[in-house]
């Protein structure tokens, strides 16, 4: 350039003199052009999203949190430790799926015993019998009993049954009382009978509440029978074969268990069709 000055004339030197200028000028722009292109191309280099990763506007894959610190979850993503919906954690049974060994709704808690299921007492002659009533109650309110009845107040033992107990009574049908000797049963109603009336009354009793479940638990444990002491004093054979419930009192008269286990405020009777004997004079 400087040379083509130096040869021209004057006037031409400095034409080609502003001419270079310019030209050194326009290099000049075209290189800070460039270099601006380079930075901004660089630029946009470094923030170009990686392969793999989301196009712009998706949801960014939250960043791991740092050790031993826990992160908000993002809104529909369970956070580290807690299952997804749907997806049960490990020992965390699935929505619907009760947990191993977990309790029912409403059942007790392990070591704590279920409430008694109730039950409906058994009917006697058709009549109900009420378990918060007592023996003499209820059975003066069983038309099927009202021999036993009359008896039970002629020899004075109508409060006896209405007492706290508890008793268990083997209580004869009226049926069972046809079954005696003719003329027996006015016989033992006569005031002067009474003490026999009574001992024959309270050998049908044995103290405490046994049910049909606990005769057949002991007559089981006892080869088949069971021998009761009775309010009287005198033992009454229990005999359980075939599903029938036998008594034999000392004389070797047998009767049998109608209707059992009908529950009472102090104690339980079990309806039986045949009169039992103690030894009399």
């Amino acid at each position: 350039m400087l040379s083509r000055i130096y040869a021209a004339p004057p006037q031409r030197a400095a034409i080609i003199f502003t001419e270079s200028l310019m030209t050194l000028k326009n290099s000049f722009y075209a290189t800070a052009m460039v270099s601006a292109l380079a930075i901004g191309t660089a630029a946009i280099a470094q923030t170009a999203t990686p392969p793999g990763a989301p196009a712009t506007g998706m949801q960014q894959a939250p960043t791991a949190p740092a050790t031993g610190t826990q992160t908000a979850p993002t809104q529909g993503t369970p956070a580290q430790g807690t299952p997804a919906q749907g997806t049960p954690a490990q020992g965390t049974p699935m929505q619907g799926t009760p947990a191993q060994s977990a309790p029912n709704a409403g059942a007790p808690a392990a070591g704590t015993p279920a409430a008694p299921t109730a039950t409906t007492n058994p009917t006697v002659g058709g009549a109900a019998m009420d378990a918060t009533k007592t023996i003499a109650d209820n059975a003066a309110a069983a038309p099927n009993l009202s021999t036993l009845v009359s008896a039970v107040k002629a020899a004075g033992l109508a409060t006896t049954l209405s007492g706290t107990g508890p008793f268990t009574v083997f209580a004869p049908t009226n049926d069972a009382f046809t079954r005696l000797a003719p003329g027996t049963v006015d016989t033992l109603m006569k005031p002067a009978n009474k003490a026999t009336l009574a001992k024959v009354l309270t050998y049908h009793v044995v103290p405490g509440t046994i049910t049909l479940a606990d005769l057949q638990q002991r007559a089981t444990a006892g080869g088949g029978k069971v021998v009761l002491t009775t309010v009287e004093g005198e033992p009454l054979t229990i005999e359980i074969a075939n599903g029938a419930v036998a008594l034999t009192d000392v004389n070797g008269n047998k009767s049998y268990v109608e209707t059992p286990d009908v529950r009472q405020s102090n104690g339980v009777v079990h309806v039986v069709n045949g009169v039992i004997l103690p030894k009399l004079n």
